[in-house]
C-alpha cells in the first residue's frame, strides 16, 4: 500500500503544529511510519498515551506479520491440513475481517493471494484457526495497519485524547475528532509515484477513515482471483464514516474496525470493476471510493455518498 494519502507529511506537520496545543508523535512499525497528531493541552500527557498506542501496535505487529516465525500467522501458514493452531484475539479478528471482505467483494480482497482463504477457518469460541487444504499462506499486510489505527484509536480515547489523528505511513488515516476551531484534520490525496507530489483533493476530516492503494511499482498488487498484476487502475480510496465503515466491519462479528475495512477495501476498489464498486457503495451507505485510471491523466471517478 503506497503513501497516496497526504504524501506531504512535513507540510501536514507544519500546518497542525501552527494551532496552540496540538503535539505530533511518530514511531515505526510495520515497515511504515505510524503518526499520531492530537490537540491536548497537556503535551506530556499526549506523550504518555501516544507511547502506549505505539506500544499496543508493536504487540499487534507480533501477532500479524509473516515475518516472525513465532507470529501467530507464521504458526498458521506452517499448519499441515487438518491441524489447528490457537491464536490471538487480534489475529483471529483480522482473519474473520479478511474472511468477510473477500465474501463482499467477491474474492477482490484476499489476504492468501488465491492460495485458498476458504480453506481457512477461524474458531472464535476455540480462540484457535484450522487449515483444511494444503499450500495456504497469509499476508495481513492489507488490512492489519487499519486495524492496529483502529485498536490504537480506541486506546487513546480511553486515555481522554480525542481530538486526535492517526495514521499508518499516510496510506491509513483515522480521524477521531476535530481539533479546537477547525472543522476537520487536513487530508490530502496525492498522485501516486510522483517524484514530487501532485495534490488532486484537499479535505477537512473528522470521524471518518481512510485507505488508499496505488502502483508505484511495477507488479505491485496481484488480481487474487487471476494471480496477475494489476495494470489498468493507478491508485484506488476508499472512505467513509467511523460509523459506516465500522457498520461493514460488524457483520464480521468485529466491532470497531472502520480503519481496517477502508484498507480492505482500498485493495479491493484497485481490482473490482467500476460497476462492482458501486454495487458494494449503494449496499452500504455512507461508504465511498474513488479511483484513478491512469496516473498521468488525474481525474477521479467518485462511487457512493
Amino acid at each position: 500500500m503506497d503513501e497516496i494519502i497526504s504524501r506531504e507529511p512535513e507540510l501536514l506537520a507544519r500546518e497542525q503544529g501552527l494551532l496552540p496545543g496540538t503535539h505530533r508523535f511518530s514511531h515505526q512499525a510495520m515497515a511504515t511510519v505510524f503518526g499520531i497528531f492530537c490537540a491536548h493541552e497537556d503535551r506530556s500527557y499526549a506523550a504518555q498515551a501516544a507511547r502506549a498506542a505505539f506500544d499496543l501496535v508493536d504487540r499487534i505487529e507480533t501477532e500479524l506479520t509473516r515475518h516472525r516465525p513465532s507470529s501467530d500467522i507464521s504458526r498458521i501458514n506452517r499448519l499441515e491440513p487438518g491441524r489447528s493452531a490457537r491464536v490471538g484475539s487480534w489475529a483471529l479478528e483480522c482473519l474473520l475481517l479478511a474472511r468477510r471482505f473477500y465474501q463482499e467483494t467477491g474474492g477482490a480482497f484476499d489476504v492468501s493471494l488465491g492460495s485458498g482463504l476458504e480453506s481457512v477457518e477461524p474458531d472464535p469460541a476455540g480462540s484457535a484457526v484450522a487449515v483444511r487444504a494444503p499450500g495456504v499462506r497469509l499476508d495481513l499486510g492489507g488490512i492489519g495497519k487499519g486495524y492496529a489505527l483502529d485498536r490504537a484509536a480506541e486506546l487513546l480515547e480511553e486515555w481522554e485524547v480525542t481530538r486526535a489523528l492517526l495514521h499508518a505511513g499516510f496510506s491509513s488515516v483515522l480521524a477521531l475528532e476535530a481539533p479546537p476551531g477547525r472543522a476537520g484534520w487536513p487530508v490530502t490525496i496525492s498522485l501516486p509515484g510522483a517524484e514530487s507530489a501532485r495534490v488532486i483533493e484537499r479535505f477537512q476530516v473528522r470521524r471518518a477513515a481512510w485507505g488508499a492503494s496505488g502502483i508505484r511499482k511495477k507488479d505491485h498488487i496481484l488480481d487474487p482471483r487471476t494471480r496477475t498484476p494489476v495494470a489498468e487502475r493507478a491508485a484506488a480510496w476508499a472512505s467513509g464514516g467511523l460509523e459506516a465503515l465500522a457498520a461493514v466491519a460488524a457483520a464480521a462479528g468485529i466491532a470497531a474496525s472502520p480503519c481496517a475495512a477502508a484498507d480492505a477495501l482500498s485493495t479491493a476498489f484497485m481490482i473490482m470493476a467500476p460497476d462492482e464498486i458501486a454495487g458494494f457503495c449503494r449496499r452500504h451507505p455512507g461508504v465511498e471510493a474513488r479511483i484513478l485510471e491512469r496516473a498521468d491523466a488525474p481525474q477521479l471517478r467518485r462511487f457512493g455518498s
